[in-house]
């Protein structure tokens, strides 16, 4: 069954189906959240509530207006970027000392969010331990505005075309492209400075 006939089935209450959708497309929307937030509790609320969306919505989801995939990345990045808003706002409600404490917890969050993706994907996580490049330019991706990272992550990462992305993000075309040239831009300067380091 395809994803359209699944959410048929969804949406007459076929947990089979809703199982099927899970399996399908969890993966990629764990690397999404895992990238956007870099922290394995808050990964594992975004699945779970764009899941409980997907249940609860099924019917109401428009095969003529969108994929599936695309559909879910919508709901995914806008708990993400609720998240992120809401973490920026208790850090600036913080004293500085504070800030330099959450910082290392995010810090461990990450690592332990990496290392918890490990145990589904242990390729991928070797490779970022071997290949110092790698772990740079992730760093350097966490490190970007939460718009040009939602962007370059859609379009780089889950392989969405740029006005999938632009449909997700409710962003114009134009403007996510705009978005991307920064992102890169901002990139090259942040790997340049690694490289001049080493």
């Amino acid at each position: 069954m395809n994803d359209e006939e699944l959410m048929a089935a969804v949406a007459q209450g076929d947990r089979r189906a809703y199982d099927a959708l899970v399996r399908a497309h969890l993966p990629a929307i764990t690397r999404y959240s895992l990238r956007m937030l870099g922290n394995g509790r808050d990964i594992e609320d975004v699945a779970q509530e764009t899941f409980l969306r997907l249940w609860v919505n099924a019917k109401k989801w428009d095969p003529g207006k969108a994929k599936l995939s695309t559909w879910l990345h919508r709901i995914a990045h806008n708990l993400c970027i609720d998240l992120l808003r809401k973490q920026q706002r208790v850090l600036l409600g913080e004293r500085f000392d504070e800030e330099l404490d959450s910082n290392s917890n995010f810090d461990r969050s990450l690592r332990n969010a990496v290392v918890e993706q490990a145990k589904e994907e242990p390729s991928s996580q070797q490779m970022i331990e071997k290949d110092s490049e790698l772990s740079a330019l992730n760093m350097a991706i966490s490190k970007l505005p939460e718009t040009q990272r939602s962007a370059l992550l859609l379009c780089h990462y889950q392989g969405f075309s740029n006005k999938e992305a632009a449909d997700i993000t409710g962003l114009s075309v134009r403007a996510l492209e705009s978005l991307m040239a920064r992102a890169k831009r901002s990139l090259r300067i942040q790997m340049e400075a690694y490289y001049s380091e080493r």
